[in-house]
C-alpha cells in the first residue's frame, strides 16, 4: 500500500530565459561604457556646435572620469603584480593627451577600450548565466519508492544509487537509472539529440533530464546526481569554456610588451633631453606628441570595423554573430562538423513508406485503418501517419476504445476489428522481414494489425532540409574538407541522411561527452573545426569547438548562449555565406593592421628623427584611423554577403 504524495514540482520543458538587455545592465562596465559613451558624445555636440569651451571640456573630462576609472585601477592593481596592462597606458595616453590640450583624442581612447570591457563582461555574465540554466533541467523534486512501496518526495539531490524512483507520466526523470517496472516513450533528444520519443521498458537505461510520455516507469538510480549527463554538459561547457579563454594568452603577451616598450620609450624621450640641457617645455611637446602618435587607437579600429560591419551584414541576413572574436574564430574555420536532428533535418517525421502484407488490403487501405488508430495519439509518429494520410486525402472513421500502450504504440475498435499500430519490438520472436528492410533503409518501422493479424508496415523518416546536399558541397569546398556529421541518433539512421546530403564521414549513437571527443580528436589533427547544431546536448561540442553556429529558431536557450553565431530562420544556406563574409573580413582586418602600422612606424619615426608639428601628428593619427575605418566599413554593403564561396576562402579558391 503506497501512501499519497503531492506530485514533485516538474521541470518545464523550457529553458532558461536569454538574458535580455535588462540583465545585460546590471552588469556594471556595462553601465560606465554607455556612461562614457553618452558623455563622449555631448562633448562632440557641444564642441561642433560653437559651444563654450569649457562645456565640452566639462563633457570630455567627465567621460575620463566615468570610462576611465576602472581600467585605471585594474591597471594600478596590475602595476602592483609587476606587470604593465595596456589599458593603463591609454588611460595615461588619455591623461597625457589632455595635459597637451588634446583632450578630444584621449576621450576616444577611453570610450573604446571601455566598450570593448563592457563587451566582454557581458558575454562572460550569459555564459555563466546560460550553463548555470541548464540545471533547471532535470527536476529538482524526485519521488523515491522505499522497501515498503511507499512513495516520498524529496530533493533530487538526495538521490543515491540503488534508489528506487517514481516517474509519472509528463514528468521529467530525476535521476539516471534503468527502468525496472513500467513502459512509457521518452523524449531524450534534450540529451542524445534523437529526432523522435524512444521506447523504454524493463532493462532499459533513461537520463535525467528527459521527458516521459504517456506511461509511469519506476526506475533504478545507477548515478550519482553529480555524475549524471545532464550535470556532465554543464561541466563539459564549462571546461571548454575555459580552455578557450587560454587562447587569448598570446595577446596578453604582446598586449604587454608593446606597453612597456611605449612607456620606456616615452619616458626616454622625456628625461633624456632634459639631462643633456632642453628646454622643458618643447621636451614635453615631443613627448606627449609621440604618446599620442604611439597609442593603438588606429590598431584598435583597424580591427573593430570590420569585424562588426560583418556582424551588421550578417545580421541583416538573418544570422547573429555575438561578437568580433566569433568572426575571427569562423574565419579560422578548416572543418566544419554537423549535428544532424534539428540541423540537416528538420526533426519532424514524415511517412516514406507504405508496404501491405496482406494481399486483402491496397497501401492506402493499411494507411487509412493506421491513421484511424493514430488520430488519439500525441506521439509524434503518429501525428506524422494521421498528416500522410490527409494529405493523400484519404478519409477514415473514429475508433472507439482507444488505449495508448506506452513503449508499444496504439490500440482501437474501428468496425467491430481491433486495429493496432505497435512498434516491430512489441513482437517476440524474429523481426518482420518488411519492417527490417525498412529499418535498415534509415526509416522508424511500425506494424498494423486486425484482430491480431499483421495487414502492413509503415515507414516514417525525418525529412532532410532543402538545399541541405548544396550546403555541403558548398562548405567543403570552402574549407577543402567534407563536412562530418555527429549525432545521437542510430548509425543506419544516421548514415541514410548523410548519404543524402553528400556527407561520408558518420559517427553516429554519440551522448554529448562523445560528440566532445570527436571535436578534440579533429582538433588535435590540426584542424580549426565549426560546429553546427541546435540541442541542449550540442552545447558542450559546440564550447569545445574553435567555432559555433546554431539554429534559431528550434535551438535550446543554453545552445543559443553557447554557440558563437545563430541563424535566425534555420537558413543552412547562411552558413556558408557566413564563412565567407568571415574570410573578407579578415582580410580586410590584415590590410588595415598594414596601413595602422605604416602610419604609427611613420610618425614615431618623424617626431623621434625630426620635429613633427603637434597638429600633423594629431591630423596623421587620427587620419589613419579615418582611412581603415571606412575600408572596414566597406563590408557592410550587401556585396559584401554572398551566398556562395570566392576566392576570400583559404588559399584564395574563387568560386
Amino acid at each position: 500500500m503506497t501512501t499519497a504524495t503531492a506530485p514533485p514540482t516538474r521541470a518545464t520543458a523550457a529553458s532558461p530565459v536569454p538574458s535580455s538587455v535588462l540583465g545585460l545592465w546590471s552588469v556594471p562596465s556595462v553601465r560606465w561604457a554607455t556612461a562614457a559613451l553618452v558623455l563622449f558624445l555631448a562633448g562632440l555636440t557641444a564642441q561642433i556646435c560653437h559651444a563654450p569651451p569649457w562645456l565640452s571640456w566639462t563633457c570630455y573630462l567627465a567621460c575620463y572620469a566615468t570610462g576611465g576609472w576602472s581600467p585605471a585601477l585594474e591597471g594600478l592593481q596590475a602595476l602592483r603584480s609587476r606587470t604593465l596592462d595596456v589599458d593603463l597606458l591609454m588611460v595615461v595616453a588619455a591623461i597625457g593627451a589632455a595635459g597637451i590640450g588634446q583632450v578630444f583624442d584621449g576621450a576616444l581612447l577611453i570610450v573604446i577600450f571601455a566598450t570593448s570591457g563592457a563587451l566582454e563582461d557581458a558575454a562572460t555574465k550569459r555564459t555563466e548565466d546560460s550553463v548555470q540554466g541548464l540545471l533547471d533541467l532535470a527536476p529538482d523534486r524526485a519521488v523515491r519508492v522505499d522497501g515498503n512501496g511507499i512513495e516520498e518526495v524529496v530533493n533530487a539531490a538526495e538521490l543515491r544509487i540503488g534508489d528506487l524512483v517514481s516517474v509519472r507520466p509528463g514528468e521529467r526523470v530525476s535521476a539516471d537509472g534503468t527502468v525496472v517496472d513500467g513502459a512509457s516513450d521518452v523524449d531524450q533528444s534534450s540529451v542524445t539529440g534523437e529526432p523522435m520519443p524512444v521506447d523504454k521498458s524493463s532493462e532499459d537505461e533513461v537520463f535525467a533530464g528527459t521527458l516521459n510520455g504517456a506511461g509511469a516507469l519506476r526506475i533504478r538510480v545507477t548515478k550519482d546526481p553529480a555524475d549524471t549527463v545532464v550535470a556532465r554538459i554543464v561541466a563539459l561547457v564549462a571546461e571548454a569554456s575555459a580552455t578557450k579563454a587560454r587562447t587569448q594568452l598570446f595577446i596578453e603577451k604582446v598586449e604587454q610588451r608593446y606597453s612597456v616598450g611605449v612607456v620606456v620609450a616615452t619616458v626616454a624621450l622625456f628625461c633624456l633631453p632634459l639631462i643633456l640641457g632642453a628646454d622643458l617645455r618643447p621636451t614635453l611637446l615631443r613627448a606627449m606628441t609621440f604618446m599620442i602618435v604611439a597609442s593603438p587607437c588606429a590598431v584598435v579600429l583597424a580591427t573593430m570595423p570590420p569585424l562588426l560591419s560583418a556582424i551588421a551584414n550578417a545580421g541583416r541576413h538573418g544570422v547573429l554573430v555575438k561578437s568580433a572574436i566569433a568572426i575571427e574564430h569562423l574565419a579560422d574555420t578548416t572543418q566544419v562538423t554537423f549535428d544532424k536532428t534539428g540541423t540537416l533535418t528538420t526533426g519532424s517525421p514524415r511517412l516514406t513508406g507504405v508496404v501491405a502484407v496482406d494481399r486483402r488490403y491496397a497501401d492506402d487501405d493499411v494507411l487509412r485503418m493506421a491513421a484511424s488508430a493514430e488520430q488519439f495519439s500525441e506521439h509524434p509518429l503518429g501525428r506524422a501517419v494521421v498528416a500522410a494520410a490527409r494529405q493523400r486525402g484519404l478519409d477514415f472513421p473514429h475508433v472507439t476504445d482507444f488505449q495508448a500502450l506506452p513503449g508499444r504504440g496504439v490500440r482501437g475498435r474501428l468496425a467491430h476489428q481491433t486495429v493496432e499500430v505497435l512498434s516491430p519490438r512489441a513482437f517476440g520472436g524474429d523481426p518482420l522481414a518488411a519492417a527490417t528492410e525498412l529499418e535498415n533503409g534509415g526509416a522508424t518501422a511500425v506494424v498494423v494489425l486486425i484482430d491480431g493479424r499483421t495487414v502492413g508496415v509503415l515507414g516514417l523518416d525525418d525529412t532532410v532540409r532543402q538545399g541541405s546536399g548544396a550546403v555541403v558541397r558548398a562548405v567543403a569546398a570552402i574549407t577543402s574538407n567534407t563536412p562530418v556529421l555527429l549525432t545521437g541518433d542510430a548509425f543506419l539512421a544516421a548514415k541514410h541522411h548523410a548519404a543524402q546530403v553528400g556527407i561520408d564521414d558518420v559517427r553516429a549513437d554519440l551522448l554529448p561527452d562523445d560528440k566532445v571527443a570527436v571535436v578534440r580528436q579533429l582538433q588535435g589533427d590540426g584542424q580549426r573545426v565549426l560546429f553546427v547544431g541546435d540541442g541542449i546536448n550540442d552545447a558542450p561540442a559546440m564550447a569545445a569547438a574553435h567555432s559555433s553556429i546554431a539554429m534559431g529558431r528550434r535551438g535550446a536557450d543554453l545552445t543559443l548562449e553557447t554557440a558563437d553565431a545563430v541563424t535566425v530562420q534555420d537558413e543552412l544556406a547562411t552558413i556558408p555565406a557566413l564563412l565567407t563574409l568571415a574570410y573578407r573580413a579578415r582580410r580586410v582586418v590584415v590590410a588595415n593592421l598594414v596601413i595602422a602600422a605604416t602610419f604609427i612606424t611613420g610618425l614615431v619615426l618623424w617626431d623621434l628623427l625630426g620635429t613633427l608639428p603637434l597638429p600633423l601628428g594629431v591630423a596623421g593619427h587620427e587620419g589613419s584611423t579615418i582611412i581603415v575605418a571606412l575600408n572596414g566599413l566597406r563590408l557592410l554593403s550587401s556585396r559584401a554577403w554572398r551566398q556562395d564561396f570566392d576566392r576570400d576562402a583559404p588559399g584564395g579558391r574563387a568560386a
